[in-house]
């Protein structure tokens, strides 16, 4: 009986031991180094671009135009006084963008990893200024109306390949598909005035221009009552500094009807002038383009700023007859467009040059057309 008992107990002990063998290997298995195709682990931390927040009212003083449109001041739109229809026009810098930088698998050494931007709304696809032409956005042929048509002959804006627009306030809500549709390839768009006045629309038109595939660029309001570093400070605390933006533009004419009186000496205007773009040009690498109207010009700009490109106002007649020797890289050619994309008139405007041009100089080649 003794010996049967340990026979049996030896076979209870065997059986046991083959039921248990297969867990007890892999309890001795290391943990698999696999995730799931849905985890992703940034090779960089995330980074935190800071802007700075406005916090200023707005007001503005007068058109490209140079015609008076004195308004009370409106409320700059922030967290605490935007409108439902503004969701998405806080002025820039009221909240932080963070990036992730993520491994770029087996790409050569030229090749810089992609950004992926992770906290904005529908990021807009950019196009550097340096980047070759031929990746530029086709052309759209022009297509717009005019109010107060203009026979210009032979030296018809119609005859230049690339049109665009200049907008402010003054516009409302624009339908940016639709006005990039009828032939806006560019778009000048307010963004300051004097040193504390911002346009309460310029967020908006900045972001939307660029989703619809619109070239788009900044401009200033010069205010001769304040001065030219003040001016440009506020200009550049309010105006992105991104790849693929036109060149800012310094706007500088008389406006009777401005609350500033003040008609500086020839000598001070271009002194004021060249401060203010000095600063520009450091900030945004860029070179700032002059935009003009005829009774300023012939008062300050004769002959002076050649190597400037200059953005010329001429409704009545070619810019080569109202700034006879003055090159120029854009023509602002009616104030009196229509489209389908805006409510009222707006100014029309054409680069100096075919399309190929264009392409070469928004790749970063000549700033300054011949005045032919």
């Amino acid at each position: 009986m003794r010996i049967f008992g340990v026979v049996s107990f030896v076979l209870a002990s065997l059986c046991l031991a083959g039921c248990s063998s297969t867990s007890g290997v892999d309890a001795l298995q290391m943990p698999s180094n696999e995730t799931t195709s849905s985890v992703v682990r940034p090779s960089a931390p995330v980074s935190k671009g800071v802007r700075t927040a406005v916090t200023e009212r707005t007001v503005e003083t007068a058109s490209m135009s140079g015609a008076a449109r004195i308004k009370p001041p409106a409320p700059l739109l922030d967290e605490g006084n935007a409108s439902p229809d503004d969701e998405d026009t806080r002025p820039f810098g009221l909240a932080e963008e963070e990036t992730v930088n993520f491994p770029a698998t087996e790409l050569p050494d030229s090749v810089e990893p992609p950004v992926q931007e992770a906290a904005l709304v529908s990021p807009p696809k950019r196009l550097s200024r340096a980047a070759p032409a031929m990746l530029a956005g086709p052309v759209t042929r022009y297509a717009f109306r005019d109010a107060k048509p203009i026979n210009f002959g032979r030296s018809s804006p119609r005859h230049l390949a690339v049109h665009g627009v200049d907008v402010s306030r003054w516009q409302g809500n624009i339908n940016w598909q639709k006005l990039r549709a009828q032939g806006a390839n560019f778009a000048y768009i307010k963004a300051t005035d004097g040193g504390d006045h911002l346009d309460p629309m310029f967020m908006k038109n900045w972001r939307n221009a660029d989703a619809a595939g619109l070239k788009r660029g900044a401009y200033h309001f010069f205010y001769w009552c304040r001065t030219a570093g003040e001016q440009a400070d506020w200009f550049i605390r309010n105006v992105p500094k991104v790849d693929g933006a036109l060149p800012p533009v310094i706007d500088v004419e008389w406006n009777g009807d401005s609350s500033c009186k003040r008609r500086p000496s020839r000598e001070k205007v271009l002194e004021k002038m060249q401060v203010f773009m000095d600063k520009l040009e450091r900030h945004y690498g860029q070179r700032p383009i002059i935009y003009t109207s005829p009774d300023f010009y012939r008062d300050n700009l004769r002959g002076a700023f050649q190597d400037y490109p200059f953005w010329l106002r001429a409704v009545a007649a070619h810019p080569t007859k109202v700034y006879p020797g003055r090159r120029w890289l854009f023509w602002q050619y009616s104030g009196s467009g229509l489209s389908h994309g805006v409510s009222g008139r707006i100014d029309l405007n054409v680069f100096h040059g075919d399309e190929r041009q264009w392409r070469a100089w928004l790749g970063g080649g000549q700033m300054v057309a011949d005045a032919d």
